[in-house]
């Protein structure tokens, strides 16, 4: 579990990544788990640290994520960039200025197909008197105005360039503070000019997403046994036409295509850590049709399983 540093400082950290394992083990605040849609990764994240607040931006790449808001916490996000392509969160995706949230323990999954710019703003402890939504088993989303997105989006900018600048060590604490009290209005504001939109309803229906998981999780028990929707379907009491429709609605492709993209990734960490051979961690993850494995392979990471496992020996 990942931990929230409440050490206070000015100065924000910038980490670029082109390695996966290295990206998710520096998420911070969250369980975090993500498949890539992409051969090679390239991020960036830069992380400013205040007292009881974490100011987060990231460019991130194409990929499904899985993540889990670690406990005593309330989490604001957003996205940074003008791009018209929505990101699908919690099943649902439009192309409207929102801003999601999440109390300690709330779970939200999200597709983002192409490269994108992501802010998030970590409050520790949780914030509860300020009149914000409470979502505390998944996170909410919420449709707003223009405005009251782009004055957050601004502040978060401003905030990194200030925390930037040079400033004696008697002068942090009262300025990160002020900086922590405005990133409070903002989001302040922002919640003020929440748009009533009916299409909110769907990503933030518990019921449904609390099902997703349940199929996750049983699908994630053993990524090496065959799936047989029919049994999937039975033990969660759910016709088979149910689970299909609710993995291609929070995972955007079908149940079949989603489980071949999770193996392969998990196959390339296997082999990346070095494993014993080709052969045994293809059929240790159900690809027993050898030949188009490494097809698949081939076509979804740019090199043969055999390059990426001698990579992983040189390490």
């Amino acid at each position: 579990m990942n931990s929230i540093n409440d050490s206070p400082g000015l100065a924000p950290k910038v980490f670029r990544f082109s390695d996966v394992d290295e990206f998710r083990n520096a998420i911070r605040g969250l369980n975090f788990e993500f498949t890539p849609f992409v051969r090679r990764i390239s991020a960036e994240q830069t992380i400013l640290s205040l007292p009881g607040c974490d100011v987060n931006f990231t460019r991130a790449f194409p990929r499904v994520v899985d993540a889990q808001l670690v406990e005593n916490c309330t989490a604001i996000g957003f996205t940074m960039d003008e791009l018209n392509v929505p990101i699908r969160f919690n099943g649902s995706q439009r192309a409207r200025p929102v801003i999601v949230i999440g109390s300690g323990g709330a779970a939200y999954t999200t597709i983002e197909e192409v490269q994108r710019q992501i802010a998030s703003v970590m409050f520790r402890p949780e914030v509860t008197d300020r009149g914000w939504p409470h979502a505390t088993s998944s996170f909410k989303i919420f449709e707003t105005t223009v405005a009251g997105l782009n004055r957050l989006r601004s502040l978060v900018r401003e905030v990194l360039a200030a925390a930037s600048e040079p400033i004696g060590a008697a002068d942090v604490p009262l300025k990160a503070a002020a900086m922590k009290e405005s990133l409070l209005g903002a989001v302040d504001d922002a919640f003020e000019s929440v748009v009533p939109a009916r299409w909110t309803l769907r990503p933030n229906d518990e019921r449904n997403f609390r099902i997703f998981r349940e199929i996750r999780a049983l699908l994630s028990d053993d990524l090496s046994q065959p799936i047989y929707s029919e049994e999937i379907a039975r033990k969660l009491n759910l016709s088979v036409r149910t689970l299909h429709d609710v993995v291609r609605r929070y995972r955007g492709m079908s149940l079949h295509r989603y489980l071949r993209l999770r193996r392969l990734w998990l196959v390339r960490q296997r082999l990346l850590a070095g494993a014993d051979s080709v052969k045994a961690v293809a059929l240790a993850f159900g690809f027993w049709h050898l030949s188009d494995f490494s097809r698949s392979y081939r076509d979804q990471f740019g090199e043969t399983p055999s390059q990426t496992l001698e990579l992983g020996r040189k390490r």
